[in-house]
């Protein structure tokens, strides 16, 4: 009876790869193959593994998984964040899963599955004297230049620092994550922003230096992101995902890496408020 069992749930996951690979687009099912830009700087999403190089992180692990409920592969080229979306734009890619923010200002040629609950969030080094988000006023915050977090730190100043007579924050620009970090260390900057779910693994990774200044300041979603017009991909990365959903896999990824509380109970579309 038990290898009864097992034979049809192993024929049903073989029926449901089928349903969910005929819905690819042809060049990418004559190809089998995804391609798929990233910019692993940005742990514990996207990363190098110090002793090998090879590619590791969530949103790895969560694409490796969508391919193979779709019967493909995964081809990852890792680039510079501000080439990801130049790269889809062009073609180079089929799609982004690299800690990438559903914005608004995004959707006028991209479209997002949304995945992930995320939020800017600044952090400190551990001995540094701010108590609340509002200390930070007047000083130098730091953050990748090639995101949205630039925008969203000019408009927390407005609001909370400018429009109570303190003084603006000071943004400072950085390469990437990793830049912006070594900056904190360094001294170069007061204070720090990055997406909610990396903050966990960096404070892990570096016990005792960091510490966290307040609750998130934006509320939205990371996104898989697809070129305007690519409804046959969306759609099969979407049923794939759902099904990730249902089964259980894609909760075991988040909670893999502690993100489990950042966890969609279903695919959304375009659904960030940001």
């Amino acid at each position: 009876m038990t290898l009864r069992i097992l034979a049809a749930a192993s024929l049903a996951a073989v029926l449901s790869t089928a349903a969910l690979a005929v819905g690819l687009p042809d060049a990418i099912k004559q190809a089998g193959t995804l391609r798929l830009s990233v910019n692993a700087t940005y742990a514990p999403m996207e990363y190098h593994d110090t002793a090998t190089n090879e590619l590791k992180g969530l949103d790895i692990d969560l694409a490796n998984a969508l391919a193979a409920k779709l019967g493909v592969k995964v081809a990852y080229t890792d680039v510079a964040f501000a080439e990801l979306i130049p790269s889809l734009a062009t073609g180079r890619t089929d799609f982004i899963i690299s800690g990438l923010s559903d914005r608004a200002s995004r959707r006028e040629t991209m479209d997002f599955i949304d995945y992930l609950r995320t939020g800017a969030q600044f952090f400190v080094m551990a001995d540094t004297a701010a108590k609340e988000a509002t200390d930070l006023c007047g000083k130098k915050i730091g953050t990748t230049r090639s995101t949205s977090f630039p925008a969203d730190i000019e408009a927390w100043s407005k609001k909370m620092c400018e429009a109570a007579g303190k003084p603006a924050v000071q943004y400072v620009p950085g390469e990437n994550s990793i830049d912006v970090r070594n900056q904190l260390k360094q001294g170069r900057i007061d204070a720090a922003v990055q997406g909610s779910e990396t903050l966990p693994y960096a404070m892990q990774n570096e016990a005792g230096k960091y510490r966290i200044v307040g609750a998130p300041f934006t509320l939205g979603y990371q996104g898989i992101g697809f070129r305007k017009g690519d409804a046959a991909l969306l759609d099969a990365v979407k049923a794939a995902l759902a099904g990730m959903i249902a089964d259980g896999s894609y909760k075991a990824i988040l909670d893999k890496y502690e993100l489990g509380a950042n966890a969609v109970a279903e695919p959304l579309v375009n659904a960030s408020p940001l």
